[in-house]
């Protein structure tokens, strides 16, 4: 078995980068992975694989889906659907986990 104990504010440090995406762990097409963005930062459009939810460690991030946005604060999560666009802007300096299952 695979047992870990992480700190997720320490795992990933932007230092002078604007953008680091980290895989925690995966398997096949599923993976959990720790992404930190600078304040003003895109991730540019793209769609998932599998179904997916982001949970903010720290900051905030806008979620761009078609004609909707979602803003998701520190703590919350957002979950979506694979095959379906979207992009990432952050509002602040942010951390989330990416969940793909």
């Amino acid at each position: 078995m695979f047992y870990n104990v992480l700190k997720a504010k320490e795992i990933l440090d932007l230092g002078e980068e604007k953008f680091k995406h980290h895989v925690l762990m995966e398997d096949n097409n599923s993976c959990l992975s720790i992404i930190a963005i600078k304040k003003g930062e895109i991730i540019d459009t793209h769609t998932s694989l599998c179904d997916a939810a982001v949970y903010v460690i720290d900051g905030e991030i806008e979620m761009h889906f078609d004609a909707q946005k979602f803003k998701v604060d520190k703590g919350e999560i957002l979950m979506f659907k694979k095959d379906v666009e979207h992009k990432v802007l952050a509002l602040k300096d942010s951390k989330f986990l990416l969940i793909k299952i």
